[in-house]
């Protein structure tokens, strides 16, 4: 049985928490809406973004959801087409890929964000190819839904329990639980320690290194 390290992308591996708030303000303001502050919008990280928008603003109407998870699509587009977006990694990301890879690791992403913003994403950084399997919000229902870890499992020719999802949020745990995945929480992102804790994190790491220590349990 293969050994799968799933990744979470958004607060895990790119810190893109700007550009997220620059695009949901952007959609807001265009819908004629006031801006969420930017606390509020960190904690939907995560969600796809039909989901993100029932959290951010549940007394609307379902098609007011839509057209502002399109809204935001559009003005992510246009931030990126002004090259505003920066999405930098994480420092010791890098180095976590790679001391994974060369311990037998496959590697994979379950991330909230679409297909192309992932490949954008992680082809800017020169990452696409170190990825065996990579699940999007285009083919799978929101986190905490299991599926993207199903789906990657299943692709990796990895088990429950010979994968690990590395996360940042509370929806990142919740899916790997679901999954019957190891859960590995990170701090560097939108969640703080305690929240991944009472989400079922069995692991929590204020550094990637640290990540290597947790995964010794499975050799």
């Amino acid at each position: 049985m293969n050994r799968l390290a799933l990744f979470d992308c958004d607060g895990t591996l790119a810190d893109s928490q700007a550009n997220i708030c620059l695009a949901m303000e952007d959609c807001f303001a265009r819908a004629g809406l006031a801006p969420p502050a930017r606390a509020r919008t960190k904690r939907v990280v995560g969600l796809s973004l039909v989901e993100a928008m029932q959290a951010m603003l549940p007394d609307e109407e379902p098609d007011t959801h839509l057209a502002l998870a399109e809204d935001y699509k559009q003005a992510f587009h246009r931030l990126r087409g002004q090259g505003l977006v920066e999405e930098p990694l994480y420092d010791g990301v890098v180095e976590l890929i790679e001391e994974l890879e060369a311990d037998g690791w496959l590697l994979g992403v379950a991330t909230g964000k679409s297909d192309r913003g992932l490949k954008l994403c992680l082809e800017r950084h020169g990452l696409h190819p170190r990825f065996v399997t990579l699940q999007t919000a285009d083919r799978h229902p929101s986190k905490p839904h299991p599926s993207m870890v199903e789906q990657a499992m299943a692709d990796a020719g990895a088990g429950p329990q010979s994968t690990i999802v590395i996360g940042d949020t509370t929806f990142d745990m919740a899916m790997a639980r679901a999954a019957g995945a190891t859960a590995i929480g990170v701090t560097w992102g939108y969640h703080d320690p305690q929240e991944l804790s009472e989400a079922g994190a069995h692991y929590i790491a204020s550094d990637p290194s640290q990540i290597i220590a947790f995964t010794k349990a499975f050799e």
